[in-house]
Protein backbone atom coordinates (compact mmCIF):
# COMPACT_ATOMS: atom_id res chain seq x y z
CA UNK A 1 0.00 0.00 0.00
CA UNK A 2 1.07 3.57 -0.80
CA UNK A 3 1.00 6.63 1.38
CA UNK A 4 1.35 10.27 1.06
CA UNK A 5 2.26 10.33 4.76
CA UNK A 6 2.58 7.62 7.25
CA UNK A 7 2.61 8.30 11.03
CA UNK A 8 4.10 6.57 13.18
CA UNK A 9 2.11 6.16 16.94
CA UNK A 10 -1.14 7.49 17.69
CA UNK A 11 -0.37 9.56 20.83
CA UNK A 12 -2.09 13.12 20.71
CA UNK A 13 0.96 14.68 18.63
CA UNK A 14 1.14 11.69 16.31
CA UNK A 15 -3.25 12.36 15.78
CA UNK A 16 -3.27 16.07 15.28
CA UNK A 17 -0.21 15.90 12.60
CA UNK A 18 -2.57 13.08 10.77
CA UNK A 19 -5.12 15.24 11.27
CA UNK A 20 -3.22 18.72 9.82
CA UNK A 21 -2.39 16.43 6.63
CA UNK A 22 -5.34 14.98 5.98
CA UNK A 23 -7.04 18.28 6.34
CA UNK A 24 -4.00 19.81 3.42
CA UNK A 25 -5.17 17.22 0.78
CA UNK A 26 -2.49 14.20 1.83
CA UNK A 27 -3.43 10.94 1.94
CA UNK A 28 -2.64 9.25 5.40
CA UNK A 29 -2.13 6.46 7.36
CA UNK A 30 -1.37 6.57 11.29
CA UNK A 31 -0.23 3.29 12.67
CA UNK A 32 -0.99 1.93 16.45
CA UNK A 33 0.51 -1.15 18.08
CA UNK A 34 -2.11 -1.50 20.56
CA UNK A 35 -5.41 -1.81 20.16
CA UNK A 36 -6.74 1.36 21.65
CA UNK A 37 -5.72 5.21 19.91
CA UNK A 38 -4.54 7.89 22.12
CA UNK A 39 -1.31 7.16 23.90
CA UNK A 40 -1.63 8.56 27.47
CA UNK A 41 -5.26 9.79 26.69
CA UNK A 42 -6.22 6.49 26.30
CA UNK A 43 -8.96 4.98 28.76
CA UNK A 44 -9.41 1.78 30.27
CA UNK A 45 -12.06 -0.13 31.69
CA UNK A 46 -12.60 -2.03 34.80
CA UNK A 47 -16.02 -4.07 34.40
CA UNK A 48 -18.11 -1.14 33.85
CA UNK A 49 -15.94 1.72 35.20
CA UNK A 50 -13.61 3.44 33.02
CA UNK A 51 -10.56 5.27 34.06
CA UNK A 52 -8.22 7.62 32.34
CA UNK A 53 -4.54 6.54 31.89
CA UNK A 54 -2.97 9.94 31.66
CA UNK A 55 -4.95 12.54 31.05
CA UNK A 56 -6.69 15.00 33.78
CA UNK A 57 -7.00 18.35 33.23
CA UNK A 58 -5.61 20.90 30.53
CA UNK A 59 -5.22 24.99 31.05
CA UNK A 60 -5.74 28.04 28.51
CA UNK A 61 -9.31 26.48 27.12
CA UNK A 62 -11.20 29.69 27.96
CA UNK A 63 -12.70 31.37 24.48
CA UNK A 64 -9.48 33.32 22.76
CA UNK A 65 -6.95 31.72 24.73
CA UNK A 66 -4.10 29.52 22.99
CA UNK A 67 -5.36 25.57 23.56
CA UNK A 68 -9.10 26.90 22.83
CA UNK A 69 -7.88 28.33 19.64
CA UNK A 70 -5.93 24.78 19.00
CA UNK A 71 -8.38 22.46 19.81
CA UNK A 72 -11.39 24.43 17.90
CA UNK A 73 -9.11 24.02 14.86
CA UNK A 74 -9.52 20.42 15.44
CA UNK A 75 -12.43 19.98 15.98
CA UNK A 76 -12.34 19.66 19.52
CA UNK A 77 -14.48 22.38 21.70
CA UNK A 78 -17.71 20.61 20.82
CA UNK A 79 -16.70 17.85 23.66
CA UNK A 80 -18.19 18.65 27.16
CA UNK A 81 -15.70 20.46 28.98
CA UNK A 82 -15.65 21.26 32.75
CA UNK A 83 -13.94 24.34 34.22
CA UNK A 84 -12.64 24.32 37.16
CA UNK A 85 -13.11 26.38 39.73
CA UNK A 86 -11.46 29.95 39.42
CA UNK A 87 -11.34 30.53 42.93
CA UNK A 88 -9.00 27.58 43.39
CA UNK A 89 -8.46 25.09 40.30
CA UNK A 90 -5.15 23.62 42.04
CA UNK A 91 -5.05 23.05 46.12
CA UNK A 92 -1.56 22.99 47.50
CA UNK A 93 -1.28 21.24 50.99
CA UNK A 94 2.50 22.17 52.13
CA UNK A 95 3.83 21.86 55.47
CA UNK A 96 0.20 21.03 56.34
CA UNK A 97 -0.61 23.96 55.35
CA UNK A 98 -3.53 25.04 52.48
CA UNK A 99 -2.92 27.44 49.63
CA UNK A 100 -5.40 28.00 46.50
CA UNK A 101 -3.87 29.06 43.18
CA UNK A 102 -6.54 30.84 41.36
CA UNK A 103 -7.43 31.47 37.62
CA UNK A 104 -5.83 34.86 36.30
CA UNK A 105 -2.55 36.54 37.07
CA UNK A 106 -3.97 38.98 38.96
CA UNK A 107 -6.18 37.07 40.77
CA UNK A 108 -3.54 34.27 41.26
CA UNK A 109 -1.05 37.11 42.26
CA UNK A 110 -3.40 38.63 44.55
CA UNK A 111 -4.09 35.11 46.32
CA UNK A 112 -0.77 34.15 47.15
CA UNK A 113 -0.20 37.90 48.32
CA UNK A 114 -2.43 37.37 50.80
CA UNK A 115 -0.36 34.14 52.38
CA UNK A 116 2.65 36.25 51.18
CA UNK A 117 2.12 39.89 52.50
CA UNK A 118 5.48 40.35 52.64
CA UNK A 119 6.18 39.31 49.15
CA UNK A 120 3.20 41.02 47.26
CA UNK A 121 5.57 42.69 45.29
CA UNK A 122 7.85 40.32 43.97
CA UNK A 123 4.57 37.86 43.48
CA UNK A 124 2.73 40.39 41.32
CA UNK A 125 6.48 40.32 39.02
CA UNK A 126 6.25 36.68 38.94
CA UNK A 127 2.43 36.62 37.60
CA UNK A 128 3.44 39.27 35.24
CA UNK A 129 6.48 37.31 34.08
CA UNK A 130 4.60 34.85 33.55
CA UNK A 131 1.84 36.27 31.68
CA UNK A 132 4.35 37.74 29.39
CA UNK A 133 5.56 33.51 28.44
CA UNK A 134 1.95 32.71 27.83
CA UNK A 135 1.25 35.90 25.30
CA UNK A 136 4.43 34.67 23.40
CA UNK A 137 4.05 31.10 23.51
CA UNK A 138 3.52 31.00 20.01
CA UNK A 139 6.40 33.20 18.53
CA UNK A 140 8.52 30.36 17.12
CA UNK A 141 5.70 28.84 15.20
CA UNK A 142 4.14 32.42 13.45
CA UNK A 143 7.69 34.31 12.90
CA UNK A 144 9.68 31.56 11.50
CA UNK A 145 7.65 28.26 11.77
CA UNK A 146 10.47 26.22 13.28
CA UNK A 147 11.50 25.05 16.68
CA UNK A 148 12.14 26.42 19.81
CA UNK A 149 15.79 28.31 19.18
CA UNK A 150 18.49 27.00 21.41
CA UNK A 151 19.62 30.33 22.37
CA UNK A 152 16.22 30.91 23.88
CA UNK A 153 17.30 32.61 27.27
CA UNK A 154 14.36 31.18 28.91
CA UNK A 155 15.26 27.22 28.16
CA UNK A 156 19.08 28.34 28.84
CA UNK A 157 17.83 29.61 32.68
CA UNK A 158 17.62 27.25 35.57
CA UNK A 159 14.05 27.39 36.58
CA UNK A 160 14.78 26.76 40.43
CA UNK A 161 17.75 29.69 40.39
CA UNK A 162 15.04 32.35 38.98
CA UNK A 163 12.57 31.26 41.41
CA UNK A 164 14.98 31.64 44.32
CA UNK A 165 16.25 35.09 42.75
CA UNK A 166 13.05 36.42 42.07
CA UNK A 167 10.73 35.40 45.07
CA UNK A 168 13.38 35.24 47.92
CA UNK A 169 11.32 33.27 50.25
CA UNK A 170 11.54 29.23 50.10
CA UNK A 171 8.24 28.39 51.00
CA UNK A 172 6.81 30.79 48.56
CA UNK A 173 9.32 29.32 45.85
CA UNK A 174 7.80 25.73 47.13
CA UNK A 175 3.84 26.84 46.88
CA UNK A 176 4.13 28.82 43.66
CA UNK A 177 6.00 25.32 42.20
CA UNK A 178 3.63 23.06 44.48
CA UNK A 179 0.92 22.18 41.00
CA UNK A 180 4.10 20.88 39.15
CA UNK A 181 4.26 17.13 39.61
CA UNK A 182 2.87 17.97 35.69
CA UNK A 183 6.56 18.30 35.29
CA UNK A 184 9.62 16.77 37.00
CA UNK A 185 10.97 19.15 38.68
CA UNK A 186 14.91 18.70 38.78
CA UNK A 187 16.24 21.80 40.65
CA UNK A 188 19.53 21.54 38.42
CA UNK A 189 18.46 20.86 35.23
CA UNK A 190 15.06 22.03 34.53
CA UNK A 191 14.75 24.83 31.93
CA UNK A 192 12.99 28.02 33.03
CA UNK A 193 10.50 28.01 29.96
CA UNK A 194 8.73 25.11 30.68
CA UNK A 195 7.88 25.43 34.01
CA UNK A 196 6.63 28.90 33.21
CA UNK A 197 5.05 27.65 30.14
CA UNK A 198 2.90 25.02 32.13
CA UNK A 199 1.95 26.69 35.15
CA UNK A 200 1.08 30.25 33.08
CA UNK A 201 -1.55 28.09 30.96
CA UNK A 202 -3.14 26.74 33.58
CA UNK A 203 -3.35 30.13 35.49
CA UNK A 204 -5.63 31.26 32.46
CA UNK A 205 -8.35 28.82 33.04
CA UNK A 206 -8.55 25.09 34.12
CA UNK A 207 -10.39 22.58 32.61
CA UNK A 208 -11.37 18.62 33.16
CA UNK A 209 -13.79 16.67 30.67
CA UNK A 210 -16.85 15.20 31.79
CA UNK A 211 -16.12 11.78 31.07
CA UNK A 212 -13.31 10.06 29.36
CA UNK A 213 -9.84 11.48 28.06
CA UNK A 214 -9.61 9.05 24.77
CA UNK A 215 -12.58 11.47 23.65
CA UNK A 216 -9.97 13.01 22.04
CA UNK A 217 -8.24 10.50 20.28
CA UNK A 218 -11.64 9.70 19.56
CA UNK A 219 -12.81 12.92 17.94
CA UNK A 220 -9.31 13.08 16.15
CA UNK A 221 -9.28 9.71 14.39
CA UNK A 222 -12.68 9.77 13.04
CA UNK A 223 -12.03 13.55 11.61
CA UNK A 224 -8.65 12.14 10.15
CA UNK A 225 -11.37 9.39 8.78
CA UNK A 226 -13.43 11.27 7.26
CA UNK A 227 -10.56 12.83 5.34
CA UNK A 228 -9.83 9.73 3.71
CA UNK A 229 -7.45 9.50 6.15
CA UNK A 230 -6.57 5.13 7.37
CA UNK A 231 -5.97 4.38 10.84
CA UNK A 232 -4.42 0.89 11.64
CA UNK A 233 -4.43 -0.44 14.96
CA UNK A 234 -2.87 -3.58 16.19
CA UNK A 235 -0.13 -2.63 13.78
CA UNK A 236 3.28 -2.42 14.66
CA UNK A 237 6.11 -0.57 12.65
CA UNK A 238 9.05 -3.38 12.95
CA UNK A 239 11.56 -1.34 10.66
CA UNK A 240 11.87 1.40 8.69
CA UNK A 241 13.16 1.18 5.07
CA UNK A 242 15.88 3.60 3.94
CA UNK A 243 17.30 3.87 0.24
CA UNK A 244 19.21 6.87 -0.95
CA UNK A 245 19.77 8.73 2.77
CA UNK A 246 15.40 9.30 2.28
CA UNK A 247 12.94 7.05 4.02
CA UNK A 248 10.95 4.80 1.22
CA UNK A 249 8.75 2.62 3.34
CA UNK A 250 7.82 0.72 6.57
CA UNK A 251 7.65 -2.55 7.65
CA UNK A 252 4.33 -3.35 9.42
CA UNK A 253 2.94 -6.64 11.55
CA UNK A 254 -0.03 -6.88 12.64
CA UNK A 255 -0.54 -7.69 15.94
CA UNK A 256 -3.99 -9.61 15.91
CA UNK A 257 -4.14 -12.72 13.31
CA UNK A 258 -6.76 -11.89 11.68
CA UNK A 259 -4.85 -8.89 9.82
CA UNK A 260 -1.85 -10.30 8.92
CA UNK A 261 -2.20 -14.37 9.39
CA UNK A 262 0.71 -16.97 9.88
CA UNK A 263 3.30 -13.67 11.22
CA UNK A 264 3.29 -12.03 7.48
CA UNK A 265 4.31 -9.02 7.11
CA UNK A 266 3.71 -5.78 4.80
CA UNK A 267 5.52 -2.58 3.52
CA UNK A 268 3.85 0.72 3.62
CA UNK A 269 5.28 2.93 1.00
CA UNK A 270 5.17 6.96 1.39
CA UNK A 271 7.05 9.87 0.78
CA UNK A 272 6.69 11.45 4.05
CA UNK A 273 6.99 10.04 7.46
CA UNK A 274 6.50 11.42 11.24
CA UNK A 275 6.95 9.57 14.14
CA UNK A 276 5.19 10.39 17.65
CA UNK A 277 7.36 7.63 18.77
CA UNK A 278 10.07 8.36 21.00
CA UNK A 279 13.16 9.02 19.30
CA UNK A 280 15.24 6.17 20.85
CA UNK A 281 12.47 3.86 19.26
CA UNK A 282 12.50 5.66 16.06
CA UNK A 283 16.29 5.04 15.39
CA UNK A 284 15.78 1.61 17.03
CA UNK A 285 13.79 1.35 13.79
CA UNK A 286 16.22 1.91 11.42
CA UNK A 287 19.07 -0.10 10.77
CA UNK A 288 22.89 1.06 10.31
CA UNK A 289 23.50 3.65 7.63
CA UNK A 290 25.39 6.42 6.65
CA UNK A 291 22.44 9.19 6.49
CA UNK A 292 22.36 8.97 10.91
CA UNK A 293 25.67 9.45 12.00
CA UNK A 294 26.65 7.05 15.11
CA UNK A 295 27.33 10.39 16.74
CA UNK A 296 23.56 10.96 16.67
CA UNK A 297 22.66 7.60 17.35
CA UNK A 298 24.77 7.67 20.58
CA UNK A 299 23.69 10.90 22.01
CA UNK A 300 20.08 10.33 21.63
CA UNK A 301 20.50 6.75 23.46
CA UNK A 302 22.09 8.52 26.27
CA UNK A 303 19.42 10.83 27.13
CA UNK A 304 17.82 10.25 29.98
CA UNK A 305 14.10 9.87 30.95
CA UNK A 306 11.51 12.20 33.07
CA UNK A 307 10.31 9.73 36.44
CA UNK A 308 7.04 8.06 35.90
CA UNK A 309 4.16 7.80 38.15
CA UNK A 310 2.80 4.82 40.39
CA UNK A 311 -1.11 5.46 39.70
CA UNK A 312 -4.14 4.75 42.04
CA UNK A 313 -7.72 4.23 40.39
CA UNK A 314 -10.17 3.97 42.86
CA UNK A 315 -14.10 3.53 42.49
CA UNK A 316 -15.59 5.06 45.57
CA UNK A 317 -18.64 4.04 47.46
CA UNK A 318 -21.64 6.57 46.63
CA UNK A 319 -22.66 9.64 48.90
CA UNK A 320 -19.00 9.12 51.07
CA UNK A 321 -16.65 11.39 49.40
CA UNK A 322 -17.11 15.11 48.42
CA UNK A 323 -16.62 16.01 44.83
CA UNK A 324 -13.92 18.80 44.76
CA UNK A 325 -13.92 21.30 41.60
CA UNK A 326 -10.18 21.21 42.00
CA UNK A 327 -6.93 19.19 42.05
CA UNK A 328 -5.29 18.54 45.51
CA UNK A 329 -1.10 18.15 45.38
CA UNK A 330 -0.12 17.40 48.97
CA UNK A 331 3.21 17.07 50.21
CA UNK A 332 5.03 15.40 53.19
CA UNK A 333 5.61 17.75 55.97
CA UNK A 334 8.99 16.29 56.60
CA UNK A 335 9.85 16.86 53.11
CA UNK A 336 12.25 19.42 52.43
CA UNK A 337 11.43 20.89 49.72
CA UNK A 338 8.82 19.72 47.13
CA UNK A 339 11.95 20.41 44.41
CA UNK A 340 12.74 16.89 46.43
CA UNK A 341 9.91 14.84 45.54
CA UNK A 342 12.02 13.20 42.60
CA UNK A 343 15.12 12.56 44.34
CA UNK A 344 12.49 11.16 47.20
CA UNK A 345 11.30 9.01 44.44
CA UNK A 346 14.50 7.28 42.98
CA UNK A 347 14.80 5.66 46.56
CA UNK A 348 11.37 4.53 46.79
CA UNK A 349 10.13 7.24 48.74
CA UNK A 350 6.34 8.78 48.06
CA UNK A 351 6.47 12.06 49.60
CA UNK A 352 3.82 13.89 46.88
CA UNK A 353 0.66 13.30 45.60
CA UNK A 354 -1.47 14.49 42.88
CA UNK A 355 -5.09 13.77 43.43
CA UNK A 356 -8.21 14.15 41.29
CA UNK A 357 -11.45 13.37 40.49
CA UNK A 358 -13.91 12.85 37.80
CA UNK A 359 -17.01 15.04 37.26
CA UNK A 360 -19.89 13.22 38.33
CA UNK A 361 -21.99 12.15 35.21
CA UNK A 362 -24.87 12.38 37.34
CA UNK A 363 -24.48 15.85 38.71
CA UNK A 364 -23.79 14.37 42.59
CA UNK A 365 -22.06 16.16 44.73
CA UNK A 366 -20.20 13.24 45.58
CA UNK A 367 -17.69 11.56 43.69
CA UNK A 368 -17.20 8.05 42.51
CA UNK A 369 -13.93 7.90 41.15
CA UNK A 370 -10.11 9.35 41.75
CA UNK A 371 -7.25 9.31 40.72
CA UNK A 372 -4.12 9.03 43.35
CA UNK A 373 -0.29 9.33 41.22
CA UNK A 374 2.59 9.40 42.77
CA UNK A 375 6.27 9.89 41.33
CA UNK A 376 7.81 6.24 40.65
CA UNK A 377 11.17 5.95 39.47
CA UNK A 378 11.55 3.21 37.03
CA UNK A 379 14.77 1.32 39.16
CA UNK A 380 11.96 0.61 41.51
CA UNK A 381 10.07 -1.94 38.99
CA UNK A 382 13.30 -2.16 36.75
CA UNK A 383 13.33 -6.03 38.28
CA UNK A 384 10.27 -7.14 36.35
CA UNK A 385 10.67 -5.06 33.05
CA UNK A 386 11.55 -8.02 30.71
CA UNK A 387 7.67 -9.56 32.43
CA UNK A 388 4.50 -9.43 30.05
CA UNK A 389 1.43 -7.45 31.46
CA UNK A 390 -0.81 -9.52 33.76
CA UNK A 391 1.94 -12.15 34.22
CA UNK A 392 4.37 -10.16 36.53
CA UNK A 393 4.18 -12.80 39.18
CA UNK A 394 2.46 -12.80 43.04
CA UNK A 395 5.96 -10.23 44.06
CA UNK A 396 4.79 -7.65 41.74
CA UNK A 397 1.56 -7.95 42.76
CA UNK A 398 2.77 -7.49 46.28
CA UNK A 399 4.62 -4.56 45.34
CA UNK A 400 1.54 -2.98 43.87
CA UNK A 401 -0.93 -3.47 46.72
CA UNK A 402 1.77 -2.06 49.44
CA UNK A 403 1.78 0.99 46.99
CA UNK A 404 -1.62 1.50 46.78
CA UNK A 405 -2.35 0.99 50.30
CA UNK A 406 0.59 3.63 50.99
CA UNK A 407 -0.95 6.44 48.58
CA UNK A 408 -4.49 5.92 49.75
CA UNK A 409 -3.27 6.44 53.56
CA UNK A 410 -1.71 9.08 52.91
CA UNK A 411 -4.21 10.46 50.78
CA UNK A 412 -6.40 10.00 54.02
CA UNK A 413 -4.69 13.17 55.15
CA UNK A 414 -6.80 15.15 53.09
CA UNK A 415 -9.85 12.81 52.80
CA UNK A 416 -10.13 11.26 55.69
CA UNK A 417 -11.61 7.88 55.97
CA UNK A 418 -10.81 6.97 52.19
CA UNK A 419 -9.72 3.83 52.46
CA UNK A 420 -12.93 2.66 54.56
CA UNK A 421 -14.80 4.63 51.23
CA UNK A 422 -13.26 2.74 48.42
CA UNK A 423 -15.08 -0.33 47.11
CA UNK A 424 -12.56 -1.54 44.24
CA UNK A 425 -8.89 -0.43 43.67
CA UNK A 426 -6.69 -0.46 40.44
CA UNK A 427 -2.90 0.11 39.96
CA UNK A 428 -0.30 1.16 37.65
CA UNK A 429 3.06 1.06 37.02
CA UNK A 430 6.09 2.92 35.23
CA UNK A 431 6.10 -0.97 33.42
CA UNK A 432 2.29 -0.24 33.06
CA UNK A 433 2.93 2.92 31.11
CA UNK A 434 6.01 1.61 28.99
CA UNK A 435 3.83 -1.18 27.84
CA UNK A 436 0.68 0.62 26.84
CA UNK A 437 2.59 4.22 25.65
CA UNK A 438 5.58 2.92 24.77
CA UNK A 439 6.88 5.48 26.80
CA UNK A 440 10.65 4.61 27.48
CA UNK A 441 11.14 3.81 30.96
CA UNK A 442 7.35 4.72 31.65
CA UNK A 443 8.85 8.10 31.64
CA UNK A 444 5.80 10.40 32.42
CA UNK A 445 7.21 13.58 30.40
CA UNK A 446 9.75 12.35 27.80
CA UNK A 447 13.13 12.79 27.41
CA UNK A 448 14.38 15.13 30.36
CA UNK A 449 15.54 18.48 29.11
CA UNK A 450 18.91 20.16 30.72
CA UNK A 451 19.30 23.92 30.78
CA UNK A 452 23.28 23.22 30.80
CA UNK A 453 23.11 20.85 28.05
CA UNK A 454 20.30 22.44 25.63
CA UNK A 455 22.15 21.26 22.48
CA UNK A 456 22.23 17.63 23.57
CA UNK A 457 18.86 17.71 24.80
CA UNK A 458 15.85 20.42 23.16
CA UNK A 459 15.47 18.54 20.09
CA UNK A 460 13.77 19.36 17.29
CA UNK A 461 11.49 17.91 14.38
CA UNK A 462 14.25 17.46 11.90
CA UNK A 463 15.83 13.90 11.68
CA UNK A 464 19.27 13.56 9.66
CA UNK A 465 16.85 12.38 7.27
CA UNK A 466 14.60 14.72 5.17
CA UNK A 467 11.33 12.89 4.84
CA UNK A 468 11.43 11.75 8.28
CA UNK A 469 10.29 14.33 11.19
CA UNK A 470 9.67 13.77 14.90
CA UNK A 471 7.02 15.29 16.73
CA UNK A 472 4.84 14.16 20.64
CA UNK A 473 6.40 15.11 24.31
CA UNK A 474 10.08 14.47 23.31
CA UNK A 475 10.97 17.49 21.49
CA UNK A 476 10.53 21.19 22.92
CA UNK A 477 7.50 20.64 25.03
CA UNK A 478 5.62 18.47 27.06
CA UNK A 479 1.57 18.02 28.11
CA UNK A 480 -1.73 18.57 25.95
CA UNK A 481 -0.77 21.73 25.18
CA UNK A 482 3.13 21.67 24.65
CA UNK A 483 2.13 18.72 22.36
CA UNK A 484 -0.43 20.57 20.22
CA UNK A 485 2.19 23.11 19.89
CA UNK A 486 4.91 20.99 18.61
CA UNK A 487 2.42 18.81 16.09
CA UNK A 488 2.19 22.52 14.73
CA UNK A 489 5.46 22.86 14.56
CA UNK A 490 6.14 19.52 12.57
CA UNK A 491 3.61 20.44 10.07
CA UNK A 492 4.87 23.34 9.30
CA UNK A 493 7.95 21.96 8.54
CA UNK A 494 6.41 19.78 6.04
CA UNK A 495 3.29 22.37 4.50
CA UNK A 496 5.02 25.44 5.63
CA UNK A 497 3.97 27.98 8.18
CA UNK A 498 0.69 29.65 6.20
CA UNK A 499 -1.11 26.20 6.03
CA UNK A 500 -0.39 25.79 9.70
CA UNK A 501 -1.52 29.30 11.35
CA UNK A 502 -5.15 28.76 10.48
CA UNK A 503 -5.26 26.52 13.60
CA UNK A 504 -4.34 29.49 15.84
CA UNK A 505 -7.02 32.22 14.76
Amino acid sequence: MSFDAVILGSGLGGLQCAFILAKNGMKVCVLEKNAALGGCLQSFKRGTDEFDTGFHYVGALDKGQILERIFRGFGLMDLPWHRLDADGFDQIILGGRSYLLKNGYAEYADGLSDCFPQRRAEIHAFAGFLKDVGLHITEPLTNNGGDYSTTNPLFESNASDFLRSSLHNSLLEDVVSGASLKIELNRNSLPLYPFAQINSSYIQSAWRLRGRGSMIADTLAEGIRKMGGCIMNCTEAVSLIEKDGKITGVEVEGRTPALMPDGRKEILEASLFVSDLSPQLTLGLLKETSAVRPVFRRRICRLEQTYGFFTVNLKLKGGKIPYLNRNVYWYSPDLDSVWDVAAQAEKGNIKGLLITQQVPSDGSPYASQMDILAPMDFSQVEQWQNTLPMRRGSAYNDFKARRAEECIRLAENVFPNLGQYTEKVFTSTPLTYRNYTGAIRGSAYGIRKDCNNLTQTLLTTRTPLPNLFFTGQNLNLHGVLGVSITSLMTCSRILGKDKVVSFLE
